[in-house]
């Protein structure tokens, strides 16, 4: 038997739970039933005032809001008598589950990406402020190159568009009516399910009713599951990039103190403990173990078992990612960049040698192998003399490259003094990159006109799914108070 979760609080504040949903299903049953000849015209009052007293008892302090379809019949049996499961015509239990449950999940679904737009918005508007600071990015946990930090954010939130571009891709799966369908394989009685999924806010019908409740009810929560997990992954790699620097003893980022982002240790007076990126990883490994929850459950069972189905537990899970991203846009709110700190952190490592082999191949042909070689020598020099970038001396360069050369050919130095500088200075590398989707200002600002239309677009396309469910249940609310004059 499928458990629910507690009331969904909807856009407009109405607690859609099962009860609600039933409810919604037994009104456009009422309706169309009465339209169609299903139901005799005479008795439509008496069945509408008995629907309508349970959801009214309900809505009371107290109130029963029974969750399944054999507890929720016999309230409207004592509320207007046995005529009033004439509306059962051509429905199962199967069929109005399954319905209940995807209209859940539809709305579970909207909330997650209206949080995810939320947290990809804070994170794109940190990029923005962030174009022009230089830090070290990292690869296997080593420093690697100089970036752009706002490139580094957009990089991060490509990860995230491609989330929300699931769950919209999800969201038109999800979006499809069961009701109708019965078990599985139809019924007899000529429903007009098109009418009913149009009630209800749906934009389609699920085509075959085979799928309806035994196929489609289990695998719709796995692939939501996918989708949490690549949200819950993408905030942790974030969150674990944060965290190394609090290993560092002068950390170039980190979160700003106090207000629930860090706390102090009960022993240690100079620690500050990351407690909001501790909890918020933690969150996020929560969600990916809920995850793996409607796979595990499914695996291994014929078509159509409840296992994998279950509202309360697949409910969690997408709320668990919707928490997950909460905390990730405090983060984002909260985080202390050093801009100097992190220049100072690039001029601690060698993270702009590339750029001497590089430079070295594309104004003096020389082949980049040969290139890399020298910069390694370079760099082995400045170690072991322990010898910043900023301050090498271009004497030693030269002498260096006339050793790492001597076999291939020229061993005279080509580069100038202030072609060697400007090849190690992180800024001028960041600044002057030419690729397509890198770092440099013009580039950022058209990644950044992109990021901020697709947050719009991705807002509007939310505001519009609520706004056709929440006109639908109008909809139906206005013909279904017809019934009862």
């Amino acid at each position: 038997m499928s458990t629910f979760p507690p009331a969904v609080a909807a856009e407009g504040g109405a607690n859609r739970d099962a009860f609600f949903w039933l409810g919604e299903i037994n009104k456009a049953s009422a309706v169309i039933n009465t339209d169609e000849g299903l139901l005799d015209r005479s008795l439509a009052p008496r069945v509408a005032g008995g629907i309508a007293t349970v959801l009214a008892n309900g809505d009371k302090p107290g109130g029963k809001r029974p969750s399944t379809v054999i507890t929720f019949e016999p309230l409207m049996i004592q509320a207007a008598g046995q005529e009033v499961t004439l509306i059962h015509a051509g429905r199962s239990s199967q069929d109005m589950l399954a319905t209940v449950r995807v209209a859940m999940l539809r709305e579970e679904v909207l909330s997650l990406a209206d949080q995810l737009n939320k947290t990809s918005t804070t994170m794109v508007k940190l990029a923005r402020q962030h174009v022009g600071t230089i830090v070290p990015n990292y690869t296997n946990g080593v420093a690697a190159q100089p970036n752009s930090y706002g490139h580094y954010l957009l990089g991060i939130n490509t990860g995230l568009q491609r989330d929300a571009q699931r769950l919209r891709e999800a969201y038109q799966r999800i979006d499809r009516s069961p009701m109708g369908t019965t078990v599985l394989n139809g019924t007899g009685w000529p429903l007009n399910r098109a009418r009913m999924a149009n009630y209800l806010g749906f934009s389609a019908l699920v085509d075959n009713a085979y799928d309806a409740s035994q196929i489609s009810s289990v695998d719709l929560p796995v692939e939501v599951g996918s989708i949490v997990t690549g949200i819950a992954l993408h905030a942790g790699s974030f969150i674990e990039d944060v965290m190394t620097q609090y290993a560092q003893p002068r950390p170039w980022i980190l979160l700003q103190e106090g207000g629930g982002n860090t706390y102090v240790s009960s022993a240690m007076p100079q620690k500050r403990n990351p407690g909001l990126l501790n909890s918020t990883r933690e969150k996020a490994s929560t969600a990916i173990t809920l995850a793996m929850g409607p796979v595990i459950r499914a695996h291994n069972l014929p078509p159509g078992m409840a296992d994998a189905k279950d509202a309360l537990t697949n409910g969690q899970m997408v709320q668990s990612a919707t928490t997950v991203l909460q905390g990730l846009d405090r983060i984002m709110t909260a985080l202390v960049i050093d801009r100097e700190r992190a220049l100072q952190e690039l001029d601690r490592d060698w993270t702009a040698s590339q750029e001497v082999a590089d430079e070295l191949m594309r104004k003096y042909k020389l082949p980049f192998r040969v290139g890399h070689h020298f910069a390694s020598k370079l760099v082995d020099y400045a170690k072991a003399h322990d010898i910043r970038p900023s301050v090498f001396p271009y004497a030693e360069a030269k002498r260096i490259y006339a050793e790492a050369v001597h076999d291939y050919g020229n061993t005279e130095f080509p580069m100038s003094e202030a072609e060697f500088r400007a090849a190690l200075d992180p800024v001028s590398i960041v600044n002057h990159r030419v690729t397509s989707g890198g770092p440099q200002s013009v580039e950022m600002e058209r990644m950044l006109k992109a990021s901020e239309q697709e947050l719009a677009k991705q807002d509007a396309w939310i505001k519009e799914r609520r706004g056709a469910i929440d006109a639908s249940l109008a909809r139906l609310d206005r013909d279904f108070d017809k019934l009862s004059k």
